[in-house]
């Protein structure tokens, strides 16, 4: 299809607006011709485009959007809630056929288009932005309360109270945002948090069908349901994530509760940073009037006179760490967490509006912008200071905008550099030019400058060890919290005193699991005795027989999660109790593993098989396991590190290209494993390490794959790949992939000179501990990626196995097997030997502990004498000192190993 090339030309990413249209003309080519008669809309649709794959994909799949835009395109003004509402139900009336939970999705899809065409063009503010996309969540919601409402009088009857008077009255309910909903600064990828609340205690009518309830049990359906309706993944995806963990006593805390119960709760019970979240907090469905009553009781306990500004930070920060523990900046600048990032300019306003908000009400703004705003009329800013980081605010979340709407995925890193770096840059400043490096630079600058002004040296980290001590502290607490869960569900409390002790164990050892039993009180009735020393589960034929009892993509996604959930915590079970080893542990977590992508791959056929006539019985997609999986030692909250892999065969009888075909299945097979849902998710699915990286395709044919290695793999990759392992699909296939991708690598590391091998090696190890180093403080051990810890091990393993040709073979493929064959082959000296053996059991042993204890993190505190308690009494050692000893003497050990092998290193 011909276009003017000016419509292209000034792009910031012409080629993608090429590609999308010469898909179009091949696909709906009466559209593309009509299109092209109108520039204006083919401009927007072209730059749409150039922006977001995700959007053009939209525009492809629903061309008659195209359409619906170039009606809305020109539309001047925010969209209302009230607007939203009504294009919500005429776009019902128009997909009558669909689920409410695609419809949504969809109808969220197509308003976006709208949206950032407006964002991008720089036809609104950025707080115009952030608020309509906070009104279409807030439509979406309201449309998804009705629904539910309807079905939940449907079957019990609507709920009533008692007025004071004694009059029965209809009971109300409403849904609360909080966070960047709450302050209506909605990001185009952010969840919703949110908060159910309802009026008071009482019973349903029991004009239904299955007849009375209490309010309390009226109100948890009715929030389950809607939250199903918004957030249940579908094949199309779901229109948000939905979180719900800042309710009163978190995950462990009931769905739903009375105005009186939650006052209740901030009154005596909630932690500082628990009555901070309801600075950014307002009613957003259902009966809003009922969130004022409520906030009106509440607000006292929010904005308290006479706080100081270090208390406020204090308080502030400690909200921070509790939400969002984890690292920051990996890979590049994190335009949210980063130093001089958004964080940091939220974390000011509220610090400010809690340490002046108690005596001064106006300072009382939800919202980022209008909160600086005001602090600067007060003298609490100056008129530069509120200048700068309102600009530095608008043009992060500009930055931010155009990261999550290139693939609609929640992320905030700017990359350091290369090609996806200039792209961004092209984007962001693609209607108001400048030197976007440079305004990044600036902007981070200030927003840090400010920050540092006015909080000073004050010391954060009494605040930060609180949180990581508060995981493991009290396990008379965490127990109560988790029979508190059960008793409100519709299980039986344990009775008998082993289920009590099992309990005990479990949140004393292990809260994050005892925090799983509590959001999934079904768990806490199918506990195994801890001692049961059977044969392993069939992990696989329960996991099958789990989905074969459902029908439809979402229902066997959560039929999934729940029958790995309780498999799961039946190896979390033993392994608290020690009736297992650590290695017994990661081989049973491995088959967990292997069933679950086994069970995945017939939920995609399943879906597949509805669409496109398929020609076998099997997917036949080869999925093959790099890292922990494909070392068979999986342990617990492991990425799964996948390579996806078809065949030249044609697998449909469509006239779709195999190509396609397999990128759809591979996409639906991470929405299987690793997407969110009410039942939580499975597996985070690492697919980087396929060839070209974050580039290539999801799912790659076996010809172009073995190309890719014999032609193209870098040493890195050979690193990687080392461990490569079939684990699921079609296992003829993968078995063969990876014998030849073994020699492949073998042959090739043979012709590399010996030094430019071990030099590439020690290259790529010292770059992954530079990087983690930036982000750990000095309370901190870093036992994966700092000097001495498992990537030492596993890097020096590695070069040894290339250098020497020493191949992964048969079924052990564990390290320790590994590094004794080759001591046995002469690789390794005895002392090196030793040294590394060593180290590998202590710190392997000491990673399990901390990720069944703590959960996902490579850093040991030796600040948390708690956490460091409990994880010495598990490896059998007297102290904590004796712990911190042990792991010092095996860390120079490990390190005085690996410079041996490989080189020196500079140390972190």
């Amino acid at each position: 299809m011909n276009i003017d090339r000016h419509l292209i030309t000034d792009l910031p990413d012409p080629a993608s607006a090429e590609r999308f249209i010469s898909q179009l003309a091949e696909k709906h080519a009466a559209v593309a011709i009509k299109l092209a008669k109108n520039e204006a809309l083919l401009s927007d649709v072209l730059t749409l485009a150039a922006f977001s794959p995700l959007l053009a994909t939209t525009l492809l799949q629903h061309p008659d959007y195209i359409w619906w835009l170039g009606r809305k395109r020109r539309d001047s003004g925010v969209r209302g809630k009230d607007e939203l509402l009504e294009s919500l139900a005429r776009f019902s009336m128009t997909q009558s056929q669909l689920d409410p939970q695609v419809l949504f999705a969809r109808f969220r899809r197509r308003e976006l288009l709208r949206i950032y065409l407006r964002d991008i063009r720089r036809l609104a503010t950025i707080a115009e932005i952030t608020e309509e996309i906070s009104n279409l969540a807030d439509a979406i919601l309201e449309s998804a309360l009705k629904l539910a409402r309807r079905e939940m009088d449907n079957r019990f009857g609507s709920p009533q109270e008692t007025d004071t008077k004694g009059r029965q009255r209809p009971a109300r309910f409403c849904i609360a945002a909080l966070g960047k909903l709450g302050s209506r600064e909605l990001n185009y990828s952010s969840d919703i948090d949110l908060l159910f609340i309802y009026s008071n205690d009482g019973s349903t009518s029991g004009i239904g069908s299955r007849g009375t309830v209490s309010n309390r049990e009226y109100f948890i359906k009715l929030a389950e349901f809607t939250t199903k309706l918004v957030g249940q993944q579908t094949g199309e995806g779901a229109a948000y994530r939905v979180d719900l963990r800042l309710r009163p006593h978190g995950s462990l805390g009931a769905l739903t509760m009375s105005v009186a119960d939650i006052v209740r709760y901030h009154r005596n019970d909630a932690r500082p940073w628990e009555r901070q979240v309801l600075i950014r907090s307002r009613g957003c469905a259902g009966d809003t009037e009922l969130f004022g009553e409520f906030f009106s009781e509440v607000e006292p306990l929010v904005f308290e006179s006479g706080e100081t500004v270090e208390d406020a930070l204090r308080n502030v920060r400690l909200s921070k760490e509790k939400i969002d523990r984890q690292n920051i900046g990996k890979f590049g600048f994190d335009v949210k967490l980063g130093r001089g990032g958004i964080r940091e300019i939220e974390f000011l306003a509220q610090a400010l509006q809690l340490a002046h908000g108690g005596d001064d009400r106006w300072l009382r703004s939800p919202h980022t912008l209008i909160s600086l705003s005001r602090l600067a009329d007060r003298g609490y800013l100056s008129d530069t200071e509120l200048s700068e980081l309102s600009a530095a605010y608008e043009f992060l979340r500009r930055t931010e905008h155009v990261l999550q709407m290139e693939n609609g995925i929640q992320t905030h890193i700017v990359a350091d550099s290369g090609e996806k770096r200039e792209l961004l840059a092209r984007r962001v400043t693609f209607a108001v030019g400048g030197d976007f490096d440079e305004a990044l630079a600036r902007h981070s600058a200030n927003v840090s400058r400010v920050f540092s002004k006015i909080f000073g040296e004050i010391n954060l980290d009494v605040a930060r060890d609180t949180v990581i001590s508060d995981i493991p502290n009290a396990g008379d607490r965490i127990r109560s919290g988790v029979l508190a869960s059960i008793e409100k569900s519709d299980f039986d409390l344990p009775a008998t005193k082993q289920e009590m002790s099992v309990l005990d164990r479990i949140a004393t050892v292990s809260p994050r699991f005892a925090s799983m039993i509590a959001a999934n009180p079904q768990l806490a009735a199918a506990l195994p005795d801890p001692n049961d020393t059977s044969a392993e589960p069939a992990f696989e034929s329960i996991m099958m027989a789990a989905i074969d009892g459902a029908s439809g993509f979402g229902p066997r996604l959560s039929a999934m999660r729940q029958a790995w959930s309780r498999l799961l915590i039946g190896i979390a079970v033993r392994d608290v109790f020690s009736s297992i080893t650590v290695r017994e542990a990661k081989h049973l977590q491995t088959k967990l593993a292997e069933a679950s992508i086994a069970a995945a791959l017939r939920v995609v056929r399943e879906e597949l098989n509805s669409k496109y006539a398929l020609t076998g019985d099997n997917l036949d997609l080869a999925v093959l396991a790099l890292g922990k999986l494909g070392g068979r030692g999986l342990d617990y909250d492991s990425d799964l590190d996948l390579i996806l892999i078809y065949d030249d065969l044609p697998a449909t009888g469509a006239t779709v290209t195999n190509s396609e075909f397999y990128s759809r299945a591979a996409e639906l097979f991470v929405t299987a494993v690793s997407s969110m849902t009410r039942d939580g998710n499975l597996y985070r699915v690492d697919l980087r390490l396929r060839p070209y990286g974050s580039k290539g395709m999801s799912a790659i044919s076996s010809e172009s794959f073995l190309n890719y290695m014999r032609d193209t793999a870098a040493v890195w990759e050979m690193l990687a790949f080392v461990k490569l392992r079939s684990v699921g699909g079609d296992l003829t296939l993968g078995a063969l992939v990876e014998t030849e991708t073994r020699r492949i690598i073998h042959t090739k590391a043979g012709l590399i000179d010996p030094g430019t091998l071990r030099d590439e090696t020690a290259r790529v190890r010292h770059a992954l501990q530079t990087q983690r180093s930036h982000n750990r403080r000095n309370s901190e051990i870093d036992i994966k990626y700092g000097s001495g810890g498992m990537l030492d091990i596993y890097f020096a393993m590695r070069y040894l196995q290339l250098r020497d040709n020493v191949p992964d073979e048969g079924t052990d493929r564990s390290t320790a097997y590994m590094l004794k064959r080759l001591a046995d082959g002469g690789s390794l000296t005895a002392d090196d030997y030793r040294d590394i053996l060593s180290g590998y059991e202590f710190l392997s042993e000491l990673d399990h502990a901390l990720r069944l204890t703590v959960g996902r993190t490579t850093q040991l505190s030796t600040a948390n004498q708690t956490v460091l308690a409990t994880i010495a009494q598990r490896m059998d050692l007297d102290s904590t000192s004796e712990l911190l000893g042990q792991l010092t003497l095996n860390r120079l050990a490990v390190r005085s190993a690996f410079d041996n092998i490989v080189g020196q290193q500079t140390s972190d």
